[in-house]
C-alpha cells in the first residue's frame, strides 16, 4: 500500500481549517479532521477511484465540508497537493509541486 505525503502547503491547509472550525464551533475542527483521515484512507485503498482532475491530479471530494482532496499517485506514495476550497480560488494550488 502506497504511504500519503503531504505538501508543506496542504499540511498548513489542512491544519488552518481544522483550527477555524473549531474555533467556530468545538468539536466541529475535529469533524473536519475526521473526514479528512477517512478520505486519506479510501484514497490509499483505491488511488485510482477517483476521476482525474486538471491533468495528472485526482480529486477526492469531502462528504460534509466543502473541500477536495487533490491528489497525484505515483510509483511509491500518494502525493496530496492541496486540501482545496472548492468555492474560493479554484486552481490556486496548480503551480505546487
Amino acid at each position: 500500500m502506497r504511504q500519503i505525503e503531504f505538501h508543506a502547503a496542504a499540511d498548513v491547509e489542512m491544519t488552518e481549517n481544522v483550527r477555524y472550525y473549531e474555533e467556530r464551533v468545538q468539536g466541529l475542527g475535529e469533524q473536519f479532521l475526521d473526514e479528512i483521515e477517512e478520505g486519506l484512507m479510501r484514497i490509499q485503498q483505491f488511488p485510482y477511484a477517483w476521476p482525474t482532475y486538471e491533468s495528472e491530479y485526482r480529486r477526492y471530494l469531502l462528504k460534509r465540508f466543502p473541500f477536495g482532496l487533490i491528489y497525484r499517485v505515483e510509483s511509491e506514495k500518494i502525493f496530496i497537493l492541496a486540501v482545496a476550497h472548492l468555492k474560493r480560488r479554484p486552481a490556486y494550488w496548480q503551480g505546487r509541486e
